[in-house]
């Protein structure tokens, strides 16, 4: 059936974006890359987030783009390898200009991790998860 999937964001400006993702270790593909999107690239196997000009995306989405400010349409998951690194990328994204709306905290007794918000307001949650302490 499918090969891969992608993640497409509407971004007011590509290159603020690029800049805010890069300095929290995030990479992109210049390849696939141009003045109205870009191809970030997320975890070892490469998991592909394309940000698009909102104009661009909504050309393609035929409807409204959710107003981030008011409204979430998704929580984007994300792994972290450790409880440092949940407070790592939360602090990258306060000095990036992003707003961490979840600290860096416990949850479920197994988990840790934090929620920010990126330039654009798209909800993002970090999350170490200690599957020793997970209780059955």
């Amino acid at each position: 059936m499918t090969k891969q999937i992608w993640l497409n964001l509407p971004v007011k400006n590509i290159e603020e974006s690029k800049k805010f993702f890069s300095s929290i270790g995030f990479s992109f593909n210049e390849e696939y890359s141009n003045e109205h999107s870009a191809c970030m690239l997320v975890g070892d196997k490469n998991f592909v987030v394309m940000l698009f000009e909102e104009s661009l995306f909504g050309s393609f989405i035929h409807n409204k783009i959710t107003d981030t400010q008011t409204h979430s349409e998704m929580l984007i998951s994300i792994d972290a390898e450790s409880r440092q690194e949940v407070e790592d990328i939360a602090q990258k994204v306060n000095d990036a200009g992003g707003v961490v709306f979840a600290k860096p905290a416990e949850n479920q007794g197994w988990m840790f991790g934090c929620g920010f918000s990126d330039l654009d307001g798209h909800r993002w949650n970090v999350l170490f998860m200690d599957y020793s302490r997970l209780k059955s």
